[in-house]
């Protein structure tokens, strides 16, 4: 296989039409790909685990033969009754070794998610989550999103994210070199300058990226801070004869503060943004310090991170 390996990933579900549309385009690239997805719909799990569980666990043939490039490279698709994470964790630790041990993953993507994962977003998306669980167990990781549900034309976020995946693959090792963390949290993180110490935390799966498309792609790419937003409104309350007092989650009226450099204003003027997050606390052992994560937002060319785009 002349390009690495991919593991995908997301919260929309196995059958969900942005992971299949971020398939096609990298299959059309030639990228070889082994999914594990969850089998239902999982959004806003965050970092939720299914533990105890018996969790069902089967290859979707069908939809790879349907996605896949006549003459392509491999295409392994699995799906798992549990969360986003729970996929990620069985494919890290143990499932491809046993199922697919010839696919060794350079790089876990997930996505493409319907709708957005801008600002606090990230603390309670399944799909931001499944890439950052994929960081804690040492391979490369990238979350992207469709920023709207105005419509479901994914081909642009597809066309995006496969050019940021295709800028990390070319500073990425053929196979992550970290995978299981075999030796806990004593790499040490080396280069001679600045850009070359966050590309080793991003090899290592302690920084990630978040990619946020918007609803019509305009403004090319933006390397940003994640923004401020507000969801207010959100909670209804019903008082029925049947079910009493009941409280539950309805449309919000979202309010983006306007502050430069941020993923909501990035979306808001028609570019791709893509914020660097660190995949620990930040006062974990294995935490970005607030410097290297300002330095890795900054800008390089057409758009991209300085450290991907050198």
């Amino acid at each position: 296989m002349s390009k690495p390996c991919l593991l995908l990933t997301n919260d929309d579900g196995i059958e969900a039409s942005g992971l299949h549309s971020l398939i096609r385009a990298l299959h059309e690239r030639d990228f070889p790909i082994v999914v594990m997805a969850p089998a239902t719909e999982q959004s806003a799990t965050s970092m939720r685990l299914s533990l105890g569980s018996n969790l069902k666990f089967e290859e979707r043939k069908d939809i790879a033969d349907n996605l896949s490039k006549p003459d392509g490279p491999p295409l392994r698709m699995f799906s798992l009754d549990g969360t986003p994470c729970d996929c990620v964790i069985v494919a890290i630790d143990g499932g491809l070794e046993h199922w697919v041990p010839d696919m060794k993953p350079a790089l876990c993507v997930s996505g493409i998610n319907q709708g957005p994962n801008l600002s606090v977003d990230v603390m309670h998306s399944g799909t931001v989550s499944a890439a950052r669980e994929s960081g804690l167990y040492g391979l490369p990781s990238i979350a992207t999103s469709l920023s709207t549900y105005q419509h479901s034309d994914f081909a642009d976020t597809a066309k995006a994210t496969v050019e940021v995946i295709e800028a990390a693959v070319a500073v990425l090792p053929h196979v992550a070199e970290n995978m299981l963390r075999p030796e806990g949290s004593s790499p040490e993180i080396t280069g001679d300058d600045i850009n070359h110490r966050i590309l080793s935390e991003f090899k290592q799966g302690n920084l990630m990226l978040n990619i946020n498309a918007p609803e019509s792609w305009t403004n090319g790419f933006q390397t940003v801070s994640l923004g401020v937003r507000w969801y207010h409104n959100a909670i209804g309350l019903s008082n029925t004869e049947s079910a009493g007092v009941a409280y539950g989650f309805k449309a919000a009226q979202i309010e983006d503060e306007d502050i430069p450099n941020t993923d909501c204003n990035a979306v808001n003027s028609g570019a791709v943004a893509i914020t660097p997050l660190s995949c620990w606390p930040v006062n974990h052992p294995l935490g970005l310090s607030q410097e290297l994560l300002e330095e890795a937002t900054k800008q390089g060319r057409k758009g991209l991170p300085i450290w991907l785009s050198n």
